[in-house]
This record gives C-alpha cells, sequence and structure tokens, in this order.
C-alpha cells in the first residue's frame, strides 16, 4: 500500500475533481466539522462526512484522513489513524517550521541554492568541496576561527580555493558552510552559509557582473521582480547596472574625511567607527544595490592594488538596504607581499590580544608556482535568502540556529 499523501504534495500536482485521495499531516485548526490538515509546506481543509469524527481532534495531533477530492478541500473525510500530539502544540520545532512558517522559508531557500548552482553551472563552473578543517584559517585581523582537533573550522573556504586556481582549474564555486566566533545577531550567525566563486584570468569587474545577475535572478525568481525588501520593509531595486561608489568618496560625502588612505592606515578603530556610523547608514537609505569599491590598501589584505592608484585596492562589497552581501577582490597573486600582508594581520591579532593562528604555508607556496590573475568573490547566502523573502533574520531562513539547538 502506497504512502497518504502530504497536503503540499496535493498542491504541488492537484488531483483531478472528485479523486479519491488519502493525506496526511499535522492538524493545524479545528472547527465545527472540518480541520486545517498542514505540513511545513502547506496545508489544506478537510471537511468530514460524521461531524462526531471532529470532537476526537485536536490542534497538533498527527491525522491520517481519506476522502473525495473537490478542486479546494477534502470533502467527506473519514478517518483512518490519529496519534495525539505527544507535547502539546505551539512548542518546539513543530512551532518552528510548521506554525511559524520556517518550513515554507526553507523550501524557497532550497529554490535559491538552485538557482544559485544553475548560474555556474551553465557556465562551465565546477562545483567544488574544500575542507572544513585546517591546519591555518586565514588571519584577518577582525575574523576569529574557532579551534578543532589541533587545527580550525574555516571561516571562509578562500585560500584553498585559490590553490585549484593554482592547480588549473579556472572557473569554480562552493556552497561553503563555514564558522565565526562570537558572532551573532539577526544577520549574523556562528555558523552560516558562502557563496565563493573564482574566475582565472579575470579581473574584479566580471566577478561584479556575476553578482549583478545572481542577485537579480534570484529576486526575479522569488518576488517577480528586479526588488528585494531591506530589513525595514522598503523594496530595493536590484536592476542592472548597480551603483557603484569609492570609498574615498563615501568617506568624502558622509564623513568629511578628505584622505581616507591615511586615516585607515593611521587610525583604523576611527576608520571602522565611521564606516558603521556614517558611511554605511548613508548607503543604506539608498533605494538601490551599490558596490563600495575601492578600498584603501591597508583594508583589503588578499585584494591586489588598483592599477590606476596603487594606495587602493581591487575590493568592492555590496549593500542592499543596508545589508552587506558580499566580499570581492581582484586577486593578490604576488606570493612576498601576500606574506608581508598576512604577517601584518598577524601583529595586529596580536596587538589586540586576539588569538593568533599560523600562516598558510601551503597557501604561500601554491602562490610561490604562479596563481593566475583572477577575481573571486564570497557572498552570504542566507542574508541574500532573508532579503529576498522580506525575512526579519536569518534565523527565520535556516533550519536551526544556534538558539534552536
Amino acid at each position: 500500500m502506497s504512502s497518504p499523501l502530504a497536503p503540499s504534495d496535493v498542491w504541488a500536482a492537484p488531483p483531478v475533481t472528485g479523486a479519491q485521495l488519502r493525506i496526511a499531516g499535522r492538524i493545524l485548526q479545528v472547527t465545527e466539522n472540518e480541520a486545517l490538515l498542514a505540513d511545513a509546506l502547506a496545508n489544506l481543509r478537510v471537511c468530514f462526512a460524521e461531524p462526531s469524527t471532529v470532537r476526537l481532534l485536536a490542534e497538533g495531533c498527527l491525522l491520517e484522513v481519506s476522502g473525495s477530492w473537490s478542486g479546494r478541500e477534502l470533502q467527506a473525510a473519514s478517518l483512518e489513524r490519529l496519534w495525539p500530539a505527544p507535547t502539546p502544540s505551539g512548542k518546539g520545532d513543530v512551532q518552528r517550521f510548521l506554525f511559524s512558517g520556517v518550513g515554507r522559508n526553507l523550501a524557497a531557500r532550497s529554490q535559491i541554492l538552485q538557482l544559485l548552482r544553475g548560474y555556474f553551472l551553465e557556465r562551465g563552473f565546477v562545483e567544488v568541496e574544500t575542507p572544513l578543517r585546517v591546519p591555518a584559517p586565514g588571519v584577518d585581523a577582525n575574523v576569529d576561527a574557532l579551534s578543532a582537533d589541533q587545527g580550525y573550522l574555516i571561516t571562509s573556504p578562500e585560500l584553498e580555493m585559490k590553490r585549484l586556481l593554482v592547480g588549473g582549474l579556472p572557473r569554480h564555486f562552493q556552497l561553503a558552510r563555514v564558522t565565526r566566533r562570537e558572532e551573532l545577531g539577526s544577520l549574523h550567525e556562528p555558523e552560516f552559509t558562502l557563496l565563493e566563486w573564482y574566475r582565472a584570468f579575470a579581473d574584479m569587474a566580471e566577478v561584479q557582473a556575476d553578482t549583478e545577475q545572481l542577485v537579480r535572478r534570484v529576486a526575479l525568481a522569488v518576488r517577480g521582480k528586479s526588488e528585494l525588501i531591506a530589513p525595514d520593509g522598503r523594496a530595493i531595486s536590484v536592476e542592472s547596472p548597480f551603483a557603484r561608489v569609492r570609498v574615498a568618496d563615501a568617506f568624502r560625502e558622509f564623513a568629511d574625511v578628505a584622505d581616507v588612505v591615511d586615516l585607515a592606515a593611521s587610525d583604523e578603530a576611527r576608520y571602522f567607527e565611521l564606516l558603521v556610523s556614517l558611511v554605511e547608514p548613508a548607503l543604506a537609505r539608498l533605494p538601490h544595490a551599490v558596490f563600495l569599491e575601492a578600498y584603501p590598501l591597508s583594508q583589503a589584505a588578499l585584494a591586489r592594488p588598483s592599477p590606476g592608484d596603487p594606495n587602493f585596492a581591487e575590493r568592492f562589497e555590496l549593500y542592499v538596504g543596508g545589508v552587506e552581501l558580499c566580499n570581492g577582490y581582484g586577486e593578490l597573486t604576488d606570493p612576498a607581499e601576500q606574506r608581508r600582508r598576512m604577517q601584518a594581520e598577524r601583529d595586529a591579532r596580536a596587538s589586540a590580544g586576539r588569538s593568533v593562528y599560523p600562516l598558510s604555508e601551503r597557501f604561500l607556496s601554491a602562490l610561490s608556482e604562479g596563481m593566475p590573475q583572477a577575481g573571486g568573490n564570497a557572498l552570504g547566502v542566507d542574508r541574500l535568502v532573508v532579503l529576498a523573502l522580506g525575512a526579519a533574520s536569518i534565523q527565520d531562513v535556516i533550519a536551526f540556529p544556534r538558539a534552536s539547538l
């Protein structure tokens, strides 16, 4: 005997009117002669042939029924099996996934992941998987890694993916699970998903173009138009091309800073204070997506200097309604300069009293073999899903945030 249909199965492929169906799910609501039967993705009304049957039902119970499909509901249903709810409805995973609608968000997230994969596969990229635990996690002065069995959980797959560039994999991408210590908030979780990709023999502009097309593709598929929804509820245009604002111009206009290169190098704390308190809020007010680009070289440890002005780096970040979505580079390929910058980041960590991580000698050795000119980007998948769905936080679009464990 085949298993019964779930409510979402019925709506995914609606049967012909009059079809005899068996359906199973959880009772979401009970009224005088009917019940609302649901899974985490959809619900449907069940009208019972015998009103007395309804008195046996309660919210939260699991139920299997059979009856005739009217085109909108299950009619003249009879009870096949009933499982009483083991715990009161409205609590735990039932509350989270079914009653609060997180299950539907997860289905939309699945659709978005397929769209992201499809974009790269259509363009000949290879999907890769790199290790979750590594001897050296990267040395960003502001990102803390989690220790794991004489190594570290990755904060990004960047170093290993660049080794693949050296090894001759010209276009590759990864949907990577990454961790960062002490990151928690409406747009932060200590474990999250990054979409990271690289193009050999390319520049920053090419991965910016990828980013525009990816974001717009998701917006069109989920919302039906080239817009995403900011945390404050505003619709933000993601029509191409995205606006571009240089960091120097943004600091000059919004923070009254004439020389951002000097500020970032001489007083990094003040640079970040102004970025967070004045520059980012100004970008958040824009009704469209914007690339903030050409960062001071001191703020881009893995990016190459801009060809037109070596005081700045080929680095960009995408902001949509105040949400930073990605961090991309025209990649640095000089092994000596990369070692110098990584050591400077380690020194900054030591001065700040933070954990100091080892240098990735395998990565630096790979650079010495000759890494091709490349563009790369890391995009926060959870944040993109939040903006696509107009959700309140990333906790609403991932299955098990820290607070649910």
